[in-house]
């Protein structure tokens, strides 16, 4: 922009705004005294907001309150923000007022001045569509924010991180399926125990991906209720009647989800348990993810000194010293993705414990949180999946070695020889270095045949068949 200036005036008195700018008086007092950090509000809330506003134009048309052309002039400034024409005119910072006031009174103001643009009144001017009087009308930001992050929620769940945990999930029963037939050795507490398939290793991480996506589905229930219409505290002061109901149905029908009108607005505005329990959930698939990866990390470490029962796609480099070095990077990347969701978690919390009476002053904090959230779990779980999961194959060898000189194995023998005996028989094994067939016939515990045919792996996988 340039570096000429405006005037614009708000209840506090006038203001120096950039002469270029879309927005107003109170986002420019916002620029100024919230210049904290870089974290930007994210776009996700300014389209949701932008829906919100669309329908309540449309909505306050219908019940008498306002007129056509202002109408018009509304919903055709919203539909270009929401399509993305205008991000540059958002600036404001996270940290800011814990209500959103001054992101809600960004995108009135913008509204405002591209519906003054383009009938060719100046900017500034709020003619013919006044950012409180107009845009804000029937509404507040104690009801519209906290339905905006409901909105954002919801679409960026189901539209973006629900279908690429399906993709990742599919990949993982894929493999599971393909490796049904694979016998390894099992591990307890990272020690040898009985056999396992790979297929059923890999089923485990299916079934948790499969549970978490059921948790965060259930969790959106909550969020599908709106608590617009409740304007500054509840009570519905300033809006016409049916408005909650009406502009809730209208978004409905615009984003093509299931949204309703609280049933309770003031328990929506004084807090917000559904956003604490939804960011909870996303925290239990980083905890998900977190084991997945790092059981992944385990089995292809090596790939001479490790388990190395898992070849990982090599996708880079692993060291700047170590020619040949390959690490396992989406693992890593994944971790430390589980891990800072897991840290955001704890800050919703935090947020959600401390609203105050009629309000909570961190909405702002539990909105950038939640969307961060669900953008790094969607784009890892993209990225793990396509990098890494899919081209990951067994190293059919070291799977083979690792189970056949497994002492583990001699579990089989219990019922037929006891549990001490063959303990005794692994640990012989163990000490002189031999199989635990040789082991079993010096110490003359069982004969050749019977051994052969107790400790058989594949029976030992599935004893009931």
């Amino acid at each position: 922009m340039s570096k000429q200036l405006r005037i614009e005036q708000d209840s506090m008195g006038a203001i120096e705004v950039p002469a270029e700018a879309l927005w107003g008086a109170q986002t420019q007092r916002s620029l100024l005294n919230f210049s904290i950090s870089d974290d930007r509000m994210p776009m996700e809330m300014i389209y949701a907001l932008a829906t919100i506003k669309k329908a309540a134009a449309t909505v306050n048309h219908r019940l008498g309150v306002l007129d056509t052309k202002k109408r018009d002039l509304i919903i055709q400034a919203s539909n270009e923000i929401a399509k993305g024409l205008h991000d540059d005119q958002f600036p404001l910072r996270v940290w800011q007022t814990g209500s959103g006031t001054q992101t809600n009174m960004n995108v009135n103001e913008v509204i405002s001045n591209i519906a003054s643009q383009s009938i060719g009144e100046p900017l500034g001017s709020h003619r013919p569509i006044h950012p409180n009087d107009h845009v804000n009308q029937s509404q507040s930001t104690n009801d519209t924010f906290p339905a905006a992050i409901h909105i954002a929620t919801v679409e960026g769940i189901t539209k973006k991180l629900l279908p690429q945990l399906a993709n990742l999930t599919k990949v993982l029963g894929q493999k599971s399926l393909e490796w049904k037939g694979i016998i390894k050795i099992g591990r307890t507490h990272l020690q040898d125990a009985v056999p396992i398939t790979l297929g059923q290793e890999v089923s485990a991480w299916q079934e948790q991906l499969s549970t978490a996506y059921s948790r965060i589905e259930a969790a959106l229930k909550e969020l599908y209720s709106l608590p617009l219409g409740g304007t500054a505290v509840g009570t519905g002061l300033n809006a016409p009647p049916q408005f909650d109901l009406e502009i809730v149905a209208e978004i409905s029908d615009l984003t093509g989800l299931p949204f309703n009108p609280a049933s309770n607005k003031f328990a929506l505005m004084a807090s917000h348990d559904g956003l604490v329990n939804t960011m909870s959930q996303l925290k239990l698939l980083a905890v998900t993810l977190l084991k997945i990866v790092n059981d992944i990390r385990l089995l292809s470490c090596g790939p001479r000194a490790g388990i190395a029962e898992l070849n990982l796609p090599a996708n880079e480099p692993g060291s700047s010293i170590m020619p040949g070095k390959i690490n396992p990077t989406q693992c890593e990347a994944m971790s430390m993705i589980c891990t800072q969701v897991i840290g955001l978690d704890v800050a919703v919390a935090m947020a959600g414990s401390g609203g105050h009476l009629q309000m909570n002053a961190y909405k702002p904090l539990i909105a950038f949180n939640l969307l961060h959230s669900i953008e790094m779990l969607h784009d890892s779980s993209k990225s793990c999946r396509s990098a890494m999961i899919e081209g990951m194959q067994p190293n059919y060898s070291k799977i083979q070695e690792d189970l056949d000189q497994s002492l583990m194995l001699v579990t089989a023998l219990t019922p037929a020889i006891g549990y001490k005996k063959a303990s005794e028989i692994a640990q012989y094994a163990h000490q002189k270095r031999i199989s635990l067939r040789d082991a079993a016939i010096k110490l003359d515990y069982i004969n050749e045949v019977d051994f052969d045919r107790l400790v058989d792996p594949t029976s030992m996988i599935f004893p009931h068949v």
